[in-house]
Parts: C-alpha cells; structure tokens; sequence
C-alpha cells in the first residue's frame, strides 16, 4: 500500500515573476535565506514578500539588527507600493535585537528570538542582517556555537509553523557557512556591472521540494518595487487564434504585397522586414498594426527607434491612444531580452492582441545592457519561439546595410528563425536611386520571387512593377539583359 505524499503548501510572494521562478511559489514552513552584497535588494524583497504576505491570520516578526531604530529603515520602505502603514503594528511586528547582538553571545539573541515567537505565534519570521548577528558574536563570550545557532534556530522556527528568512550580506556562494546547508531555500541577489550598465540579476541556488527555473534572471527595482523577468515560457494553448485558424491568411496592409506573399501572411508566422535606413521598414509595420485593427483585430508595437505611432502615421497614433494597439515602453535603461519577452506577452494577453510589431531589432540590441548583447541571439529564438505560442503574427524590422558583396537577410544570423522574410534594397539606375523589394522566403507556401520597385509617398507604400530587362540588381552593377532570340540582338551586334 503506497503512503499519500505530503502536501507543501505554496506561498505567493507578491513579486511578480519569482513565483514562477520559484515553481510555484514559496513552500509553507520553509527556512529561507536571502543573500547577496550590500545595495543588491535583500531588504527590499524582504519587505515586499513581508507585506504580500502578512495578514491577522498570518502575523509576521521582522527582527532588526542594526544600530539604529526599526524607523529609519521602514522610512526608505515606505516609498515603495507594496508598503501598507496599516499592517505595521497590527500583523506586522518590528524587533530590534541590537542590544541582544551588542553581548555577543548568540545564545542570547536565540532566547530573545524565542520569547517574541511565543509571545505573538508568528506564521512569518524575518532576520535583517543575520550576518550581522554572525559577525558580533563573540565566541569566547558565547555558550554555543554558530553551527548550533543555527541548527536550533531552524527547529525552533519548523516547531512553530513559521515560515523564515534569514537576510545577509555574503559575497560568494561558495562560503562553508552552516547556513546555507541547514536553509531550505537560498535565494542569492547579484549586480552585474559592465562599463556603465548596473544590472540585477536573482538565482534560486536551491529550494527544498520542488523543481525550480534555474539560471540567472533579471530583476529591476521601481516604485511598484521588485519585479522579476524569467525566460518567456510556451504557452500551453493559445490564447485567442485556436489551431483552427492554421491556414488563415493575414493582411499586410500594403497593396500589392499579400499577393507578392501568395495571399497574405499566414496567420500565427513570424516576420522579418530587413533593409536599410530609410527603405520604409517602420511604415510597413504600422500598416500591418493599422489593417489589423480594420479588420477588429488588436495590436501591441515595441519601439525601439522612435517612440511608437510617431513615425507611423496618424492613424496608428489614434489606436494607440485609443487603447486598440499596445505599447511597450522600451526606453528602460539596461534591458533585457526576458524583460521585452515578457511585458509583449502581458500585454498581448491583455488586449487579447493578435498582431506583434518590433521594431528593430537593431534598436532592441543597442537598448540592451552590455551584458545582454553577449547572447543576443539565442535569447531572441527564445523570445520569437514564446510569442509564437500565443498564436500571434508577428512582424520584426532588421537594419540591414547595404553590402553588394554580402546578400544576407539578417545582422545576427538570425533569419532561420521567422517563417517569412521581405528584404529591401536600394539601387541605382540612370543616375538615380531606386527602392526595390522582394519576398526572400513565405515557409510552407508559394510566393512571389519577382523583385518589385516600390515608392514612399503621403499615402504610405506603393509597390510598383518588376524591372524588367535588367540585371546584377542586388549585385549593385545592374545592366540590361540582352536576350539574343530577340529580333533587335543582331542590330545590337
């Protein structure tokens, strides 16, 4: 006869994303340590997982071991929103064991820590700095040793039901600290700095029980407080476009590219629009977001060029401010892939959106952190993988230079990754400058291999005729084709 599993209750942080990281949330009763070096966040999480959680059903201790009154402290959290000044006092509890610390015996600081768990039944214990604690202890002083500290201090928290976290300023996560081998959980904070980009970056090093997201995930701080960004995850089903509509073509808003396209876009592909500065790239999308809302469809634009709806015309600046098309603000300092990944997905679910523009990809690598750009390219077939599970149409621009020598599609080699590529070119004849485009690939369908000129004027796009006769085009040398069955190539001899 199988014995039925324990069930571990999981608690929701209130950080937006670490419960995903965590892989659910926080397990009930568990002994939690929060590190990292100092400015890094610990406090600040602390206290926003403080307040999410504590209630009168739930009350929580937050031991202090700093010099200083609790205040001083609880002056800088209240800027944040997550700070409710309604709790404090009613189920959250604040404790200052400077003088306890200031004896350095360890065993005094335990048995002021016991007398408050009796006194007021806490679900929620918080220390800040246990290392401060660690530090002041002076061990010809002290009845019992750090080991033992805590090693009881973690039984004594598990007998009364609490769930811990122990907050502390370490450097490395190789220290031989007894700590880290009795805490359940160990949530180390980083910043990475490169040049003159600051980063915070959060690692679950280990969580007792339960499968987690490993890895290196940003975080940024705000007024809101701590937010998480773990890698874009697929979508078990699509939210709006079912596999029903497998087949279904999309308009580009352009005359005359849905045929070039065999019929239009097909509904759920990726898209790229590659060429040079000025070949119409950003008026392209806009269309493509403007038909989609002719057509009742929702929008969302990343902009990472000009701010959204400025270039692309009055009509897509009136869906925006009329809510129908979303914008992700991409003007945030130190980006990263997973942060963009995940407001285009928020926001995508909430507008129940079914077309996605970036635009470019070449403003979203500068906008990059320094440290992002190292793995530009495998974080973004991670990203196009995880909106194309929404089952939206996404269409991204790509500057490309015009190189003759070098026909390529994409600065990152990143073409393989969409379904369709439109690529743009300039060329020159009889002295003067002509835009010429072409569908370079439509995966799974047939489609034009013509390369079409095309002009920008008042009213968008207007895709013009093939050049016919010529050669060379995308060589940059075009010359006229001379066909010799035709009647006039022996008078041309």
């Amino acid at each position: 006869m199988t014995e039925p599993k324990a069930t571990i209750q999981r608690l929701k942080t209130g950080v937006p994303g670490l419960d995903e990281v965590l892989g659910g949330g926080l397990p009930e009763f568990s002994f939690n340590v929060i590190a990292g070096s100092p400015g890094c966040g610990k406090t600040t999480l602390a206290h926003q997982i403080l307040f999410a959680l504590a209630t009168p059903e739930c009350a929580a201790l937050y031991f202090t071991v700093l010099g200083e009154p609790p205040l001083k402290m609880l002056r800088y959290q209240q800027q944040f929103d997550f700070f409710d000044n309604a709790k404090v006092n009613a189920c959250v509890r604040f404790v200052n064991l400077a003088d306890e610390t200031a004896t350095g015996d360890l065993s005094t600081v335990l048995a002021r820590i016991l007398a408050e768990v009796q006194a007021h039944s806490p679900r929620l214990v918080f220390v800040d700095s246990f290392r401060s604690v660690v530090l002041a202890a002076d061990h010809k002083k002290s009845f019992m040793s750090l080991q033992e500290f805590v090693q009881q201090l973690g039984m004594l928290m598990t007998s009364w039901q609490a769930t811990t976290f122990l907050i502390g300023e370490y450097f490395t996560d190789n220290d031989p600290n007894p700590i880290f081998t009795v805490a359940d959980g160990l949530i180390w904070l980083r910043q990475s700095v490169q040049r003159n980009s600051v980063v915070r970056k959060m690692e679950v090093v280990k969580m007792r029980g339960q499968p987690t997201l490993a890895g290196l995930h940003t975080f940024r701080m705000s007024e809101a407080g701590i937010h998480v960004y773990p890698p874009p995850q697929f979508s078990d089903v699509s939210h709006s476009i079912s596999t029903a509509a497998h087949g279904e073509r999309v308009g580009m808003g352009v005359p005359g590219l849905d045929d070039m396209m065999g019929g239009g876009l097909p509904r759920g592909y990726s898209l790229l629009v590659a060429g040079p500065t000025g070949a119409g790239k950003t008026i392209m999308a806009s269309s493509f977001l403007v038909q989609g809302a002719r057509r009742g469809e929702t929008g969302v634009i990343a902009a990472f060029e000009q701010r959204a709806g400025k270039s692309g015309g009055t009509e897509l600046a009136r869906l925006i401010e009329a809510g129908r098309v979303g914008v992700v603000d991409a003007r945030s300092p130190g980006l990263s892939v997973d942060e963009i990944a995940t407001l285009l997905i928020a926001e995508i679910r909430r507008l129940n959106a079914t077309r996605v523009v970036i635009d470019s990809l070449s403003g979203f690598e500068l906008t990059l952190a320094p440290t992002f750009r190292e793995d530009f390219r495998e974080s973004l077939a991670r990203m196009v993988s995880a909106l194309a599970s929404t089952g939206v149409t996404v269409m991204m621009t790509s500057e490309l230079e015009d190189r003759y020598d070098d026909l390529r599609f994409s600065p990152y080699g990143t073409a393989f990754l969409t379904d369709a590529i439109i690529v743009q070119r300039y060329v020159e004849i009889g002295s003067r400058l002509l835009r010429v485009m072409a569908v370079a690939k439509v995966r799974d369908s047939a489609h034009s291999n013509e390369l079409r000129t095309y002009q920008i004027d008042d009213e968008g796009i207007r895709i013009g005729g093939p050049l016919e006769g010529y050669e060379g085009l995308l060589g940059g040398h075009p010359s006229l084709h001379h066909d010799p069955n035709s009647p006039n190539a022996s008078r041309r001899r």
